[in-house]
């Protein structure tokens, strides 16, 4: 009987809260943070480096919008290029071991404008808060993801 009380408490422990730090790698479906529509469908991989960088898989279409499809007034080497496939979300890096990622950067493909970014993960995983800012982080804006695969 102990040990079952000691095996289930250290269980709960081993598996609350960040003691288990996620993994960004995944589907992603962000969402508008002005609108709460949904905009677009990204994936993150982890690269060799041990860095994560996403790319735009899918526009949603939204009442009011129509998606481009070049990337025109992004700067080099993101000028003129397909916005589907591109490469959005670079360079973030984990925090130790927590659900933090910092050290990116994110371009906004309808504005051309690139932020510097970081990435708040949900305890479960399935949701992220990617915050985008030039200089400090107060000064930018957030965004949730939500992971559908």
């Amino acid at each position: 009987m102990k040990k079952n009380i000691l095996l289930a408490t250290f269980a709960g422990l081993f598996f609350s809260g960040n003691v288990l730090a996620q993994d960004l790698s995944g589907t992603w479906q962000s969402i508008d943070d002005k609108t709460g529509s949904p905009k677009g469908i990204l994936e993150i991989r982890k690269e060799a480096n041990n860095t994560f960088t996403g790319k735009i898989t899918k526009v949603t279409p939204r009442p009011g919008y129509t998606p481009r499809e070049i990337c025109n007034k992004c700067p080099a080497p993101y000028t003129n290029k397909a916005i589907l496939g591109m490469d959005v979300l670079t360079g973030l890096k984990q925090v130790s071991d927590t659900n933090n990622y910092e050290k990116g950067s994110i371009i906004d493909p309808l504005t051309g404008k690139v932020y510097e970014a970081k990435v708040k993960l949900s305890a479960n995983g399935k949701r992220l808060t990617l915050r985008g800012y030039i200089g400090i982080s107060a000064l930018g804006r957030s965004q949730t993801w939500l992971r559908i695969d």
